[in-house]
């Protein structure tokens, strides 16, 4: 049986990205199921603390390449030393983030590989596939799963021919959770050697100048998130959520219809197109629970939903839930956490 490979973004401050570590901790448990090893592919110059970011979620084998032209990320260098390593090592199953890098590396790989992709899954899983047609029973295959035909279905998708293999899917930042699989946990770095794979037109484009703009509004590391979705009703109404987010502390977000409604900035989209959350708290405004967007906040610790549709699919999932207009139960909510909060 061969590995799991899991590509490692390197971030602006030269650490592995959090997407990247979130995978690790996903590829550990599949490779646990196959009873094989996880391994990393670290591609930059000079990566902070990498074994200790990597080694304790699992990994057994850190392949780094190390190279100045390597950081910021560039397409062809990327991609070739990828690309040769996968040849070489022929792994089973190779995840990336769907990051901007992972959504430009990974598809160049699928297809010089000439194997299948998964992009934006919500979930990896191992099991077996029945061929009716031949007849033939396949086992150990990874589950891509992800929702389909606009969130209407939720589809598994499997490549079952090893000729067409590693099974390839890109996972977005926040849908695994990070876990450490044992503090103590050793493994090997093993060089790349970048000459051998990367030639200089690789390196035909020059990356002159970077302008990068910190992030403003992070709502994916939030504790309490109010969010709101179409049913809000108006830019205006979000107002409120605003309100009731400012006195308990907590992260505006919304669904994809409040955005694509100009109700709230996109920055702020919670679900399978925006962001991913687990907060302590998800107080869910006027929204009715579409499969893509329960999928970026349902493993929340504790979920409130506020809806006038007893009804509403989100219902299903919330701990506590309040039919009603939002328009008189958050004035009542921010009245009653201003009267009672220190």
């Amino acid at each position: 049986m061969k590995n799991v490979f899991v590509y490692c973004e390197v971030n602006e401050d030269q650490k592995i990205a959090d997407v990247s570590l979130e995978l690790c901790s996903k590829g550990r448990k599949l490779a646990n199921q196959l009873g094989v090893n996880l391994e990393a592919v670290v591609i930059g110059n000079e990566v902070k603390d990498l074994e200790k970011q990597l080694f304790p979620l699992g990994v057994d084998v850190i392949h780094q390449a190390k190279d100045a032209r390597l950081f910021p990320y560039s397409t062809l260098s990327h991609t070739s030393i990828v690309v040769n390593l996968f040849k070489q090592e022929e792994p089973q199953i190779a995840l990336f983030g769907a990051s901007s890098v992972g959504r430009d590396l990974a598809p160049r790989v699928a297809s010089t590989l000439r194997c299948g992709l998964t992009a934006d899954c919500t979930s990896l899983e191992i099991g077996p596939h029945e061929d009716k047609k031949s007849g033939k029973t396949y086992e150990n295959l990874l589950y891509q799963i992800r929702p389909a035909f606009g969130g209407n279905i939720i589809a598994t998708i499997i490549c079952p021919n090893p000729d067409e293999w590693p099974q390839m899917a890109t996972v977005r930042e926040g849908v695994m959770k990070m876990e450490i699989f044992d503090a103590n946990h050793k493994g090997v770095v093993k060089p790349i050697d970048v000459k051998k794979w990367v030639s200089d037109t690789d390196f035909v484009c020059e990356i002159i100048d970077r302008q990068i703009e910190a992030q403003k509004i992070n709502i994916k590391n939030a504790g309490i998130i109010v969010s709101g979705g179409y049913g809000v009703g108006s830019k205006e109404n979000f107002e409120k959520l605003f309100e009731l987010a400012a006195v308990i502390g907590g992260e505006v977000g919304g669904s994809r219809a409040a955005v694509d409604g100009g109700f709230v900035e996109y920055k702020r989209q919670v679900g399978q197109t925006g962001v991913t959350v687990r907060p302590k708290l998800y107080i869910a405004c006027g929204i009715s629970g579409a499969v893509q967007h329960r999928a970026g906040m349902e493993e929340s610790a504790k979920i409130i939903s506020i809806n006038t549709d007893p009804n509403a699919p989100i219902n299903a999932i919330a701990d506590y839930v309040i039919t009603g207009d939002l328009n008189e139960v958050l004035p009542k909510m921010i009245k009653y956490y201003k009267a009672n909060s220190k």
